[in-house]
């Protein structure tokens, strides 16, 4: 079973005294809010209590570099559900590289993994077999590149709270 206080917790444990950086449940939107007068550290805000949501939003944050982390949402563009094929299509390719990460860690913690297109109010449906194929081509890159060091802190992590094995190539498979 993944619980959302678990995921909770590892993260903290593996990053807060480092990184000043907490993962806190939220409500309907996720959003990444920087330290500021009111909170001395960093906030990964994810949705609804969802163990998927908090990987995905970790993931992005392992994917901002030390100033995006200054900045809300990492200073991302991000344009809402109910995009049109030229948009969706942009939205993929900054998603690609998240949501590889956020594979690998669902997979470190033997947590299903399923690509997120979110475009469920789109005008059209988008091609996720695709999607997932790009995704999958950039685990495997990084797999033989090496993990970066937050991705692989974490996958360290959670593989040891949920007792999996290292994570190899033949781990992740395109259904």
């Amino acid at each position: 079973m993944h619980d959302y206080q678990d995921l909770i917790n590892i993260f903290d444990n593996t990053f807060f005294d480092t990184f000043n950086t907490r993962l806190i449940l939220g409500g309907d939107e996720p959003i990444y809010l920087p330290a500021d007068e009111e909170f001395d550290h960093h906030r990964i805000i994810f949705a609804r209590g969802f163990y998927a949501s908090g990987l995905h939003e970790i993931a992005h944050w392992c994917v901002a570099g030390p100033k995006r982390r200054l900045l809300e949402d990492f200073g991302y563009w991000y344009e809402p559900d109910g995009r049109d094929a030229a948009t969706q299509a942009q939205f993929e390719v900054v998603e690609i590289r998240p949501q590889a990460y956020e594979w690998i860690l669902a997979q470190s913690a033997g947590f299903r993994f399923q690509v997120s297109c979110d475009n469920l109010h789109g005008d059209f449906e988008p091609d996720r077999r695709l999607f997932t194929k790009k995704v999958y081509n950039e685990v495997i890159d990084i797999l033989q590149k090496g993990l970066p060091t937050r991705v692989k802190m974490l996958s360290n992590a959670l593989r040891d709270f949920y007792s999996v094995p290292p994570l190899t190539q033949d781990d992740f498979k395109v259904v």
